[in-house]
């Protein structure tokens, strides 16, 4: 299955509620069961951005529509980013000319 890596920064909507991200960081995880995909970590970062998570989803069409669905509540700004695992990535080296 395809994994994700998204890098989230907080709003200002989100950082005046951030009491309240365990239960959205709950219902993250829902709509990643319910997309059939599993939260794989996840992180508190300090820097340029705040959350660091890693998950898997059936397809880019999938992990489209949790981001689509996660933007949309105003809390975060994600920057979604496709990873390959290291079997991945040696199969699409060793398939290079």
């Amino acid at each position: 299955m395809p994994t994700y890596v998204a890098l989230a920064s907080y709003t200002q909507k989100g950082i005046e509620n951030v009491k309240e991200t365990p239960k959205r960081l709950d219902a993250f995880k829902e709509a990643l069961k319910k997309a059939k995909g599993e939260l794989k970590s996840f992180y508190l970062t300090m820097g340029r951005y705040d959350i660091v998570l890693t998950y898997e989803l059936p397809d880019d069409e999938a992990a489209a529509k949790v981001a689509l669905t996660l933007g949309s509540l105003g809390n975060i700004r994600t920057e979604t980013l496709r990873a390959f695992t290291e079997g991945e990535y040696r199969k699409i080296v060793g398939a290079l000319p």
